[in-house]
């Protein structure tokens, strides 16, 4: 008999499945119960918070029986900030939920009888973030520093993220402690009053660069040089510092004008043997190191001889796009944004790499512009947002017939639904592996090949 579950209600339950987020997932009466913090195996006594037709969610009361995967999260804020999801679980385990999650979306979404076994693990586990947002507040009159709890915007102050480099860490106390000397005040969002908004801290990792951006909704005037001056005292790291000018109401972090203040705005790093420059506002990827293994594995997939036309679509600064011209005849990097493209050239020129092209344009003007210069591609890699592709980008690189087309993915229930369109299309899955870019949360990255089904 199916039980009626209603809020505040009290039941022990063990937990039997994990939820995308990292959580843990029971079932009462037939319906699954959402329950973060809780681990599969675990018998719990529960609380329901909240139940609707879509789903029932809980919270932990009580632990009464801990799975052997149980760790201590090492961190005061953990399951309070909205950054960690996973630091409650040994790493043994969490390299298991990944893995679980790709197959689950295979499974569930793409319909497909096909396991993913390797996982890619990360070796740094703590610091490895070379990218620190952190939001600026204001907590009982006083600027500080941290990130937003979950599913709000109600700021955790956070003096050290065990996550994020120990310089980020500094930068972000040394903004607001400024900003207490000066009485310069947080910007609210609901009244637009205030100047701080955020700091935002890049790190190189295979060169001495480092560069702080404060986005703000206003400059500092005639205080300017003492901001620099105290940043660089606490900072002596930093390469470079950048005053983010957005005055839109909102959430978006990065937009609008940037000055900089001291040294440059620009940091190079070196990434997969090349060099790189990053602009304040340009995409890079968050953990370097993770990144060269998806590359390097990507590459390997896409079984290049030295005689392929590579299509690299989504292609960004065109980082996969170099590693794919070590091995290729040549390489065309298509991407949709203006800016993107340039720092693409931009990179390629720079490392000397001169049989990759990149021009402006979506699936559809690229397999366009291969047709017109009479070649088809050997092989297609795809990397696009978390929204996966489009039908039409799906069936316009099918229709340009690649013998193999490399996916990479930051989404796995996107990836198992663009892999069941282009099984329709006239491709099987025929590799894999989950690679861990984000230890101790819940994000995981896919490398899939599809290959041509042979008639």
């Amino acid at each position: 008999m199916d039980i009626i579950l209603k809020k505040n209600e009290i039941y022990t339950v063990t937990s039997d499945g994990w939820s995308a987020d990292g959580g843990g997932v029971c079932h009462i009466g037939g319906r699954a119960v959402f329950v973060p913090g809780i681990i599969p195996g675990e018998k719990w006594e529960i609380k329901i918070l909240k139940v609707s037709s879509a789903a029932v969610y809980g919270k932990g009361l009580r632990l009464l029986s801990p799975s052997p995967d149980r760790t201590l999260p090492g961190c005061p804020h953990f399951g309070v900030c909205g950054g960690c999801d996973t630091r409650h679980i040994s790493y043994e385990a969490e390299k298991r939920f990944k893995l679980g999650r790709v197959n689950d979306a295979l499974r569930h979404v793409g319909g497909l009888d096909f396991a993913v076994t390797e996982v890619i693990p990360a070796d740094s586990l703590e610091r490895y973030r070379n990218k620190g947002i952190f939001a600026v507040g204001e907590l009982d009159g006083r600027a500080v520093s941290g990130f937003y709890r979950e599913h709000s915007h109600d700021i955790i102050p956070v003096a050290s993220c065990p996550i994020q480099t120990a310089l980020a860490d500094r930068a972000a106390a040394a903004v607001t402690d400024w900003m207490n000397k000066n009485r310069i005040r947080p910007y609210d969002e609901a009244t637009g009053r205030g100047t701080v908004r955020h700091v935002f801290v890049r790190r190189a990792v295979n060169t001495p660069d480092a560069v702080l951006c404060v986005v703000t909704a206003r400059g500092f005037g005639g205080l300017t040089p003492d901001f620099v001056e105290a940043v660089r005292s606490a900072c002596p790291e930093l390469t470079g510092i950048v005053l983010n000018v957005n005055k839109t109401r909102g959430n978006s972090v990065l937009t609008g004008d940037f000055y900089t203040l001291w040294g440059s705005e620009i940091m190079r790093d070196v990434l997969s043997g090349f060099s790189f420059e990053i602009a304040p506002q340009a995409f890079y990827q968050v953990n370097p190191p993770q990144a060269e293994k998806l590359y390097a594995r990507a590459v390997e997939y896409a079984g290049l001889t030295g005689g392929e036309t590579v299509l690299d679509l989504y292609c960004g600064a065109g980082t996969i796009s170099l590693c794919l011209a070590r091995q290729a005849k040549q390489v065309l990097g298509a991407e949709i944004v203006p800016e993107a493209v340039q720092n693409a050239k931009k990179n390629a020129a720079a490392n000397h790499v001169g049989n990759v092209s990149f021009i402006c344009a979506d699936a559809a003007q690229a397999a366009q512009e291969l047709a017109a210069r009479n070649v088809r591609p050997d092989v297609v890699v795809v990397d696009p947002p978390r929204k996966g592709m489009y039908p039409e980008a799906a069936a316009a690189v099918a229709g340009m017939t690649p013998a193999r087309v490399v996916y990479v993915s930051c989404n796995p229930a996107t990836l198992a639904r663009d892999i069941k369109l282009f099984t329709s299309l006239g491709y099987e899955l025929t590799s894999a592996a989950a690679v861990d870019m984000f230890p101790r949360t819940s994000h995981v990255e896919t490398v899939a090949l599809m290959s041509k089904k042979s008639c």
